[in-house]
């Protein structure tokens, strides 16, 4: 009918329950700016405390069961560590990608899609390429699906999936070339990393500092991509004079293990976090540290939507040096970059800048420019322009 918006079906695997969960809000903060132009469905796994279908907004939710309540938990969280904290999960796996596949093909029988928006190569786009085969799709890397899983039978089957999506998303120049090397055609391939909700964040009222403290804040999830013990050992170097505290927020298989790696240190590990509370951390901030490094399997961050929140508050920022991060934080005019892993060079950074205020609050202005131009608002007219050139694509 006309006058009528063009239909988009979004598919992930991490979509918040609700609005103070602390699960990562990218999808469904990049869903409701796609709603501007289209009519979206989501369709995401169940979680605990989700309803079954739900309106949120403009976006319609569609969450799906795929195990007896009482284990199911492969999707709560990141899947790929979930699966390593506890090998019983494997026996999800394939009930996961069963019903994955049936409530994708139940939304494209009774909605129609006009066009997809798919996020990570596996599972999503291995779903996508078998129950979306007439539906133009844009297929969305966020890193972990794309550095990990390199068995060459799961390299084949991430190229299976890159070589049917129309058009592929990336976070930084680095994947770009991982997914052409894996078959995509240059053209298709853009990098457009998520943006972030940065309205609550920039309207934070500041907290004010404490005098003879630096706080520092660390916003992640507990796993060995992120450099957790790295930020710790280095805790350890900095000088007895340093009145230093630090506040770990996320969770992970790897907490537990922190936790014991800090005792002796002032670290709080506060958990997941609702919005509201992780707003009133970043604010209370003088330092937003994200030590990523290089995981065992490969995996590594891409382009963080924490480190973009921190920037927007005006955090002064220090960061591994790694592609995607990078390409957001200039060394020495929004932040302090430093190689992966150096725990003697991270003491020392820190140590220089919790030295000097001036240098801190220089950065930390700096910082806050620079997000503008990652704000979901940005970030999702780019993603509402090319999705809506794939849905001008008649594909059926």
């Amino acid at each position: 009918m006309a006058g009528q918006k063009p239909r988009l079906l979004v598919l992930a695997s991490t979509f918040p329950a609700h609005a103070s969960d602390g699960t990562p809000a990218f999808v469904r903060d990049l869903a409701e700016r796609e709603a501007e132009r289209f009519d979206v469905m989501v369709v995401v796994p169940r979680v605990p405390g989700a309803p079954a279908r739900e309106r949120v907004g403009e976006l319609e939710v569609r969450r799906y069961g795929y195990f007896p309540r009482r284990w199911e938990s492969l999707a709560d969280g990141a899947i790929i560590e979930n699966l390593r904290e506890k090998r019983s999960r494997w026996l999800q796996v394939v009930p996961f990608f069963v019903a994955q596949f049936l409530a994708t093909r139940r939304a494209a029988r009774d909605w129609r899609p006009d066009v997809a928006h798919v996020h990570w190569i596996i599972p999503q786009g291995v779903v996508a390429r078998v129950a979306l085969r007439r539906t133009p799709a844009l297929l969305t890397t966020l890193g972990g699906d794309l550095y990990a899983l390199n068995a060459r039978p799961l390299r084949a089957l991430k190229s299976w999936v890159i070589r049917w999506a129309r058009a592929v998303t990336v976070m930084n120049a680095e994947m770009r070339e991982r997914v052409i090397e894996l078959g995509a055609a240059p053209e298709a391939v853009r990098i457009l990393p998520m943006g972030a909700d940065l309205s609550a964040v920039q309207a934070a009222p500041a907290v004010p500092a404490e005098p003879g403290r630096t706080r520092i804040l660390f916003v992640g999830r507990l796993v060995e991509k992120k450099g957790v013990e790295v930020l710790l050992d280095s805790l350890r170097g900095l000088g007895t004079d340093s009145a230093v505290s630090l506040t770990v927020v996320g969770d992970g298989p790897l907490r537990a293990s922190l936790e014991a790696r800090a005792r002796g240190l002032d670290v709080t590990f506060a958990g997941q976090l609702g919005r509201a509370e992780l707003v009133r951390r970043y604010a209370a901030c003088d330092l937003a540290v994200f030590p990523s490094v290089l995981a065992a399997s490969g995996d590594k961050d891409g382009l963080p939507v924490a480190l973009l929140e921190a920037m927007s508050a005006g955090c002064t920022i220090v960061a591994s040096d790694v592609p995607g991060i990078n390409e957001a934080v200039e060394d020495g005019t929004n932040g302090v970059l430093v190689p992966p892993g150096e725990t003697e060079r991270l003491t020392a950074v820190l140590d220089s800048l919790i030295a000097d205020p001036e240098l801190r609050a220089r950065l930390g202005a700096a910082a806050r420019e620079t997000a503008e131009g990652y704000s979901a608002d940005a970030v999702g007219a780019r993603y509402r322009e090319l999705l809506g050139t794939l849905s001008s694509v008649d594909a059926r």
